[in-house]
């Protein structure tokens, strides 16, 4: 059997244990010792069923709180000076104030930014780096987990984020290249190996992700001189660069000259970098592939896999060989057998996490010519490509009668403005909410009863009715101007429309770590896709009869149903979206001629999807834009479409946006103090824009002299008659007494701003 090795496994629990602990530290219910104690539980779980699994190189390090990002930050010391400034009890204490803000006991300081990990929807924190900024070595956890795990008796490979991503990842605060700090980092750096080898580590994951981005040359310079340092002081510690999402592609010859013990490709990804890596790789390194997808569900094809696996032993030899997952796993649902109510075919196409550890150990197997039966897996691979589960011809020939007409609305956004004007009768700086209102621990618990059948359709839709007027009448109450109805039927923005479509599967516990304590349950799109029925016509309606006041209908983009679902492997992502959008149409059309005016189609994962080289962006954008379109553009002039983004940078797809010609955008800008309005200071954005005036993921409420200057700072980027005044996200995640209070302020901030 060859060398096996395991990226990272998930942080969160086979049951969310860790989400759970965490949100009652919040709360006060449990203690800083309790906490520990479940992460403990976890972690050795975690090791303990790699191990078993057969894998050499098990990870430590892996394990956060609340994101692997956060904790290099704390482990350099690269803590910003707002919260020094401000007493902590613990550093857990400290960790959960950088990533969520803190308001008490004197205390008020906001959180860190907060961005998309490359092209996944995996939330990380953004460092905030000083000129001539120091770093030391300040947090022990690196070291404390190798130790936890030694203690039961367990080897592991601590992973640590290299030098040159740790530093790509922030942000400067000042005029200064980030880069210029690397010999500080290095520093610090050279500290961690000494303690490392101190404790006994023999070996150490160095994760490089930007390896696979287009580098620039002072990004290529800091990596020859960042790595030949590490190699001065790495002493009989073994390093394995680690990269994934991309094909290494132009950086090979980089990778390769950084003279690490071990290279780590992901071959799920970008198979074809195999043959250019073997001829290149020197004869001292071994050669980790990633042939087990960390980022989705479909079971292994192990002829492929073993195909690619016996090529690179037939260069390399066995000895040099090092079969892996693609990249790490946080990004799989921990355990199929905690499936019981998964069709069973469909189940039977699954591997997350835990089978995926024994994946790698077949594959491994195999490669070394050990007798291995994969003839069950042959079988079901076989038998997904004909199943007709999978098939639907009307859906494919409705993609292919799609024109060039179905992607434009009947007239120009100019056009539109005037008809819109008079149609919805809005003020200066209208406001609004993303879509959520809070889901309340009732509003789960009649969800969850509904499902077990605890109560009838009737009495969960009163339920529901009820929650929804008072949500109204609250909006009313504080002087919103265009209201939502609060959504609290729905369980998850994609999830909630997955169960209505047909060609979506769904799991009962395949949560996956979205940021921190939040976890999401991606649907897995198996087949073709279609909508048999209307899907929020229901509410929505029931909703505009509470109110005189315009009510905004509220649905879940195609790309962002695309990117936030487990998708089938076995067709473009393109031709999926389309199909989605095509079923988002007819949801569109529904809610216009139900009487609703303003139609919102989030499309928060547009950039998240896309590509991490250049020179794939403009493919994705055509097809991701022209979905959105198909969506949307079904409607007459006078209905009024809006779309929101989250956590994104814009300045580099400011173009495509405009191109998919929502009448308004919402984006999130209150965490970069609206830095991201950058985008908008060159390009003139023809439509209407809502910069999110304070930050939902944080239980801090901002004064409204806050949010006045944040948009006063927006009016100084974007004309007046193009502002819109919300949030920057949905406020699903908060509890009411927050959420009214930053509402009403929110609205008092806009009314100061009318009456300037």
């Amino acid at each position: 059997m060859l060398k096996t090795a395991s990226l990272g496994f998930p942080r969160i629990g086979e049951n969310r244990e860790l989400k759970k602990a965490v949100e009652s530290f919040w709360k006060g219910d449990i203690s800083k010792e309790d906490l520990q104690k479940v992460a403990s539980n976890i972690k050795a779980k975690n090791w303990q069923m790699q191990k078993a699994a057969g894998i050499k190189y098990i990870p430590s390090n892996d394990f956060s709180f609340y994101d692997h990002v956060l904790d290099a930050i704390l482990l350099f010391g690269a803590v910003p000076d707002r919260f020094k400034l401000n007493k902590f009890s613990s550093d857990l204490n400290l960790l959960f104030a950088m990533a969520r803000g803190a308001q008490n006991e004197g205390v008020d300081v906001f959180a860190m930014e907060m961005t998309k990990w490359f092209d996944t929807n995996y939330h990380y924190l953004v460092a905030e780096f000083s000129k001539n900024q120091k770093f030391s070595i300040s947090s022990t956890k690196i070291f404390d987990d190798f130790v936890e795990a030694k203690n039961i008796g367990i080897e592991t490979r601590p992973v640590i984020i290299g030098p040159v991503t740790f530093l790509l990842l922030g942000k400067s605060n000042g005029d200064f290249n980030k880069l210029d700090l690397l010999d500080n980092l290095l520093e610090a750096y050279h500290e961690l190996f000494k303690k490392l080898q101190q404790i006994g580590v023999k070996d150490i994951q160095i994760d490089e992700p930007f390896l696979v981005t287009d580098l620039s040359k002072e990004a290529i310079g800091a990596y020859i001189k960042a790595f030949s340092k590490i190699n001065e002081f790495k002493g009989q510690i073994k390093t394995h660069l680690v990269t994934y999402f991309e094909e290494i592609g132009d950086n090979a010859d980089l990778a390769l000259i950084l003279n690490t013990d071990s290279i780590h490709i992901d071959l799920v990804r970008a198979p074809q970098q195999l043959d250019f890596i073997l001829e290149k790789i020197s004869k001292n390194q071994e050669l980790s592939i990633g042939l087990v997808d960390g980022r989705n569900i479909w079971i292994n094809n192990f002829v492929e896999s073993n195909d690619l696996a016996k090529k690179a032993v037939a260069k390399l030899g066995a000895d040099r060989v090092i079969i892996s997952s693609s990249c790490s796993l946080i990004h799989s649902p921990v355990d199929l057998d905690n499936e019981s109510k998964l069709d069973i075919e469909i189940k039977s196409w699954l591997a997350f996490a835990k089978q995926k550890l024994a994946e790698i150990s077949t594959i491994a197997k195999l490669a070394a010519g050990d007798n291995v039966d994969i003839s069950n897996n042959i079988r079901i691979n076989n038998s997904r490509k004909t199943s007709n589960k999978i098939h639907d011809y009307s859906v494919k020939k409705r993609v292919e009668a799609i024109s060039e007409n179905d992607k434009f609305r009947k007239n120009s956004y100019a056009t539109r403005k005037k008809i819109q004007s008079s149609f919805l009768n809005l003020p200066l700086f209208p406001t609004t909410t993303i879509g959520s209102f809070p889901q309340t621990a009732e509003v789960r618990k009649a969800r969850a009863d509904f499902k077990t059948k605890k109560i009838s359709l009737q009495e969960y839709e009163n339920f529901i009715e009820q929650e929804t007027s008072r949500c109204v009448d609250f909006q009313e109450e504080i002087g919103l101007d265009v209201l939502v109805h609060g959504e609290f039927e729905r369980n998850d923005m994609v999830e909630y429309f997955g169960e209505q479509l047909k060609g979506f599967a769904f799991t009962g516990n395949g949560w996956v770590q979205s940021y921190g304590s939040r976890c999401v349950k991606p649907p897995i799109i198996f087949g073709d896709i279609s909508r048999p029925n209307q899907m929020t016509v229901r509410w929505a309606k029931y909703a505009q009869g509470l109110t005189k006041k315009v009510m905004k209908g509220m649905l879940t983009g195609p790309i962002t149903i695309l990117q936030w679902s487990f998708v089938r492997n076995d067709q473009p992502r393109s031709e999926t979206a389309t199909q989605i959008a095509l079923a988002i149409r007819d949801e569109v059309v529904d809610l216009e001629d139900a009487g609703i005016k303003i139609i919102q189609i989030d499309e928060a994962a547009l950039r998240e999807g896309l590509p991490i080289r250049k020179s794939k962006w403009s493919d994705y954008l055509a097809w991701a834009v022209d979905a959105f379109k198909i969506s949307s553009c079904g409607v007459e002039d006078h209905t009024q479409i809006h779309t929101h983004m989250c956590y994104s940078e814009f300045n580099d797809i400011i173009e495509a946006i405009a191109r998919m010609d929502a009448d308004v955008i919402s984006i999130e800008t209150s965490r970069s103090n609206m830095e991201l309005l950058n985008a908008f200071i060159n390009f003139k954005y023809p439509n209407e824009i809502g910069p999110g005036v304070y930050d939902i993921h944080s239980p801090r409420v901002p004064k409204t002299e806050e949010m006045l200057e944040l948009l006063k700072k927006a009016s100084s980027v974007i004309k007046s008659e193009q502002i819109w005044v919300n949030p920057d996200c949905g406020l699903k995640t908060r509890a009411w007494p927050e959420t009214k209070q930053a509402l009403k302020q929110m609205v008092e901030a806009a009314t100061s701003l009318r009456n300037a």
